[in-house]
């Protein structure tokens, strides 16, 4: 696993092999990170499901002035912390939240963020389940572009409230939505 592109570009990872836990492919990080390539310069990033941080980390090296990753399993904690500082990465570019992102998504948001990446562990199927959580969060009142991965048989619905399917393709056994919130 290594970082694909930006200022930590070619920099190798660490990972564990845990049942609960499958690392965005490298094919399903270019497909996420060209599609932002104009929204990721400065923008705040919310990585739910963080895993290894895989993501996270992706998108401060390609310009994210900050990233909250949120991830509750205590060896994806390690890993995340563990890759952070093999990046060194500052305190101030991301935090890492031990929580279950159901909870998080109950708490209150003075602000939102511009980008959502979502990679709920595969062997739950629960994208669906994700996706209603944050159609009825603060977070939901705030614009924003939302990736989210799911297993190619999981439903992903079309809307969710105020969340909009802007484009719905299959990558191998995963499929990954792209949604967004629009706010008037």
């Amino acid at each position: 696993m290594r970082i694909i592109a930006g200022r930590f570009g070619g920099r190798r990872l660490s990972s564990f092999k845990a049942d609960h836990i499958r690392p965005t492919t490298d094919r399903i990080k270019e497909v996420i990170f060209n599609k932002l390539q104009a929204e990721i310069d400065g923008a705040r990033v919310l990585d739910l499901f963080s895993g290894t941080g895989n993501l996270a980390l992706e998108a401060l090296s390609r310009g994210a002035s900050y990233v909250e990753a949120v991830e509750k399993h205590p060896r994806s904690v390690d890993i995340i912390k563990k890759n952070m500082q093999l990046l060194e990465i500052a305190k101030d570019e991301m935090h890492l939240i031990k929580k279950d992102v159901f909870t998080f998504l109950k708490q209150p948001f003075s602000r939102g963020f511009d980008i959502i990446l979502i990679d709920p562990p595969f062997t739950e199927a629960i994208a669906d389940e994700v996706m209603q959580a944050l159609s009825v969060s603060e977070l939901s009142q705030f614009p924003s572009t939302i990736f989210i991965e799911a297993g190619k048989r999981e439903m992903l619905r079309e809307d969710y409230g105020p969340i909009h399917q802007k484009e719905l393709k299959n990558y191998g056994d995963k499929s990954l939505g792209i949604y967004y919130i629009a706010i008037q």
